[in-house]
């Protein structure tokens, strides 16, 4: 019985093989990568980026609960522009040169943030983000959608995943946002070096005031967190424990304080809301 299975392994392996290298070259090829921002070289340090074009951008298309206008700005001609050269504007930096962590991070959340717009403006109309992902093959908005920084792409995954997480800011999950309805509000102003730290705490509070995002069951000593706090969980800290407590500045009462304090409670986490934030869709 062994030899038949693993003579019928070895017939079936080359056709494995084969299938997989297919698909392999199909999906090469089937993918639309999509380039934003200018191939130059960085000659600005980060510090030195100016983002007040985008500021004044959310301040004209994003409400304060982070709903943005995607009508209205996909049809003015010139705003679409003004997020175009906005994003050239990001390609000058300098990623090596010596400038603060505060800088830095503002730098990677706004080129987040502007790409993630200008993928959505391309597309829309549209009802999620996830209408932009391949079934099999085809193009993939995380990780197609390219931004030039010093002449290299950097994908929507590899800004968050390489540049932003390794940075060790937690608080990073309550600015980026994937233009759902579940993620954290769009904040309609532009993180700056000065202003990020009081942003980012500002954006965690906000986060937490929502009921899709947090509600705490003193009754059942129960936490109901949004998805996002299960699938960055290690980013909070290494146990449950160290998570709650790392939540627990940002949480809206005191009693849900004390209780992610003290670690004595269980968690829920609910679905996750992939409509996309579009005003019309406010009062969802």
């Amino acid at each position: 019985m062994k030899k038949t299975s693993s003579a019928i392994m070895n017939r079936l392996l080359p056709a494995v093989i084969l299938i997989a290298a297919v698909i392999f070259v199909l999906n090469r090829f089937a993918r639309r990568e999509v380039f934003v921002g200018q191939q130059i070289a960085g000659t600005i340090p980060m510090d030195q980026i100016d983002h007040s074009a985008w500021n004044e951008l959310l301040r004209t298309y994003v409400d304060d609960d982070g709903l943005v206008n995607y009508s209205g700005w996909k049809s003015s001609t010139s705003d679409r522009r003004k997020l175009q050269d906005y994003l050239s504007t990001l390609s000058a930096a300098d990623p090596v040169a010596t400038c603060p962590t505060d800088a830095r991070l503002a730098f990677w959340i706004n080129a987040y943030n502007a790409v993630t717009i200008e993928g959505i403006l391309r597309e829309y109309p549209t009802s999620s983000i996830r209408n932009h992902l391949p079934q099999v093959l085809g193009y993939n908005i995380w990780k197609d959608l390219k931004l030039y920084v010093d002449g290299q792409p950097f994908s929507l995954e590899q800004i968050e995943h390489q540049k932003l997480r390794t940075m060790h800011e937690p608080r990073i999950h309550f600015a980026i946002v994937c233009a759902s309805m579940g993620c954290p509000r769009l904040l309609n102003s532009a993180y700056t070096a000065d202003e990020i730290q009081n942003q980012l705490d500002e954006n965690a509070r906000d986060f937490f005031r929502r009921p899709s995002n947090f509600r705490y069951d003193q009754a059942s000593k129960t936490f109901y967190l949004s998805s996002i706090l299960k699938w960055f969980a290690t980013d909070f800290g290494s146990h449950r424990r160290a998570q709650l407590k790392t939540i627990s500045a940002w949480l809206p009462s005191e009693e849900s304080r004390k209780a992610a304090v003290g670690g004595d409670v269980g968690v829920s986490f609910s679905d996750y809301d992939w409509n996309l934030n579009d005003s019309q869709n406010a009062g969802r």
